[in-house]
């Protein structure tokens, strides 16, 4: 199963892209016509067709929306909330990189650290996708799910003139919803989501939740 979908720069930004990544990237004020055609992810609907569905849709808009997008970035942003959000289940990943210091912090203070960590991740696909070269990705065939709410779907990316990159999206089942959300990507048999909990586990010792929140925050904005 093929789709133009550029997972590699999914998976490198997610929980991974560097301040100075994200510094790199302009603002603009401006209004783009582009329409939505974002859902969110349908019940029931396995975790292989919520990844192409995601897929398929985020980079139609953003190949209608070329000439706006380099003109006014910010309407990116749009595009990343309306079309590929939806399927990220960033609450889950969220209180998964708080790990032990979960039940440490106040209820305020998780629900600020999500905030800012959904922002973060909004802002990081934002810039990775600025960088949209068509590159192809090849989904493994659909497998049984049922009786499971944890699953990994296996890629493998296709860019001419490199190397094939391996990766795995781990998906999530909500057991309220029935919907599958992606939570972590493994690239190359590296989680992303692990190293950045590590990351930030480090510093939630040393300066605080609260510190780490409003520095996540910055590179949000």
């Amino acid at each position: 199963m093929r789709a133009l979908i550029t997972t590699s720069i999914l998976a490198l930004a997610l929980f991974s892209t560097t301040p100075e990544v994200l510094a790199a990237s302009t603002g603009a004020t401006a209004s783009a016509s582009s329409v939505s055609s974002s859902v969110s992810p349908v019940v029931n609907a396995s975790p292989y067709v919520v990844l192409k569905t995601a897929g398929n849709n985020l980079f139609s808009r953003i190949s209608a929306n070329q000439q706006a997008i380099q003109k006014f970035p910010h309407i990116m942003r749009d595009i990343v909330e309306e079309e590929l959000m939806p399927s990220i289940d960033y609450r889950y990943a969220s209180y998964r990189i708080l790990g032990k210091h979960l039940k440490k912090v106040s209820k305020e203070q998780r629900a600020e650290f999500v905030k800012a960590m959904r922002h973060y991740l909004v802002r990081t696909y934002s810039v990775a996708l600025s960088k949209y070269k068509n590159q192809e990705v090849v989904f493994e065939p659909e497998k049984p799910t049922k009786g499971k709410r944890i699953v990994g779907v296996k890629t493998q990316i296709i860019d001419q003139g490199a190397p094939t990159i391996n990766i795995v999206f781990q998906m999530r089942k909500n057991k309220k919803t029935g919907q599958w959300k992606a939570f972590d990507i493994t690239v190359e048999g590296i989680s992303l989501l692990s190293s950045k909990q590590a990351e930030l586990n480090k510093k939630i010792a040393r300066q605080g939740i609260d510190h780490v929140t409003l520095e996540l925050a910055s590179l949000a904005k």
